[in-house]
């Protein structure tokens, strides 16, 4: 059944009975270290650590983004028991960020040189020395008259009163955001297990070899699971060949465990590091944990979405959302938005949730063009549909002050 409603912005579809998800699932995850995940991670401890400079200072978000930064691999000499960099990690921060604000310069190289080595002597000390850090400003607004468009005014404010947002937000961008509730076991399973090798956990503190460059697809049939996993370990803390096979023997006998309380009464089968050629030393042993030391480079957007997961079979948006400015870059906020909608509209339905938030660009950010809500729950109130969906579209300022503080913490 399906009820369409007409808002201030556009519409609401609310469609119930709708069917569930089959138990057939492919997910992927990638682990902290892998390059994807870096490029993530950084765009969004770059457009946090400027946001926060500008409202510390300004009292308020400048414009930015940090969303096309792209990671490009060094090179490194790996053997057992040793290894070292040979040639760096290039970091291209491309997009923009407002230089000036009431003719007061902002810092941004700064901040941007300051972060990015803070962030890899975290995630990866080994490479924090060998960086070659690069920021590519894109130019404002084209100037094709006398006339002064507000757009000048965007990267160099006079004041924050220049700033339209300030007034009223709209969103930025024609764009989607989708999210959907609830996980099922097994795509709780890969969160859980990538975390497991990739974070700080009883594993990793206790098998300092383990790297954080963790990758995993697996396929379950609701019965059965298949999985490939790829978990490096660092050379310097692997003497021999033969110490690398026991080292993936405990990593094996640790997806056994796991599974088996996750999945109990499940047939799972693994494979682990499956280019590995131990006869040949063709194995995934690398000096920094992560093959960002051996050319292979990370993009914003290409890993996981902002659930934390890839979902080929799941309604699943593509956007980059890390490094979008978290005031009214639909990208990011509509996506955190419907996938915490979609939660809350699980868990007072008892049923499967799907929410799809359409913007068009220029529009009020609180009002979307389309809004479609799918539940598989018959018998839903439509109006308390309505409220829920009304909080969540009101919340947008409070998920900016969120977004500033901690950044997207969901994947």
């Amino acid at each position: 059944m399906r009820e369409t409603i007409t808002t201030e912005g556009g519409y609401l579809s609310i469609e119930t009975g709708a069917a569930k998800p089959g138990a057939t699932t492919i997910v992927e995850r990638k682990g902290l270290g892998h390059p994807d995940t870096l490029a993530d991670h950084l765009a969004e401890r770059l457009s946090r650590a400027y946001s926060r400079y500008t409202v510390e200072r300004f009292g308020a978000v400048l414009h930015h983004n940090f969303d096309k930064l792209a990671l490009l691999g060094g090179a490194s000499e790996v053997r057992y028991g040793a290894g070292h960099m040979t040639a760096p990690v290039r970091v291209l921060v491309n997009g923009r960020a407002a230089p000036l604000c009431g003719g007061e310069k902002i810092p941004v190289e700064e901040i941007v040189e300051a972060e990015v080595r803070a962030f890899f002597a975290e995630r990866l000390p080994e490479v924090s020395e060998h960086l070659n850090i690069t920021s590519n400003s894109s130019p404002g607004a084209v100037l094709t008259g006398d006339a002064v468009p507000d757009r000048t005014r965007w990267f160099n404010p006079r004041s924050i009163d220049d700033l339209r947002e300030r007034r009223v937000r709209l969103s930025n961008d024609t764009s989607l955001g989708t999210g959907w509730a609830p996980e099922n076991p097994f795509e709780s399973f890969v969160r859980e297990l990538v975390d497991h090798f990739s974070a700080e956990s009883d594993f990793t503190l206790s098998h300092a070899w383990c790297g954080s460059d963790v990758k995993l697809m697996g396929y379950w049939d609701g019965e059965q699971a298949d999985v490939v996993l790829c978990v490096p370990q660092k050379s310097r803390l692997v003497a021999s060949r033969a110490e690398y096979v026991r080292n993936a023997e405990s990593v094996l006998a640790e997806c056994h465990r796991l599974a088996g309380l996750r999945l109990p009464g499940a047939e799972t089968r693994f494979r682990l590091n499956a280019r590995d050629v131990p006869e040949k030393d063709e194995l995934y042993l690398t000096y920094t944990g992560s093959s960002i030391e051996s050319g292979d480079e990370g993009v914003v957007g290409r890993g996981n979405r902002v659930n934390g997961l890839i979902t080929p079979l799941r309604p699943m948006n593509l956007e980059g959302a890390n490094g979008k400015n978290p005031v009214y870059h639909v990208g990011k906020l509509y996506n955190i938005a419907a996938q915490r909608l979609a939660q809350r509209l699980y868990e007072a339905t008892d049923g499967h949730a799907e929410v799809h938030l359409v913007s068009t660009t220029g529009q009020r950010l609180d009002q979307p063009w389309r809004i479609l809500v799918r539940l598989s729950s018959p018998e839903v109130e439509t109006d308390k549909v309505q409220a829920l969906v009304a909080e969540s579209l009101e919340g947008f300022p409070a998920l900016t002050d969120e977004l500033v503080s901690d950044g997207i913490v969901l994947s």
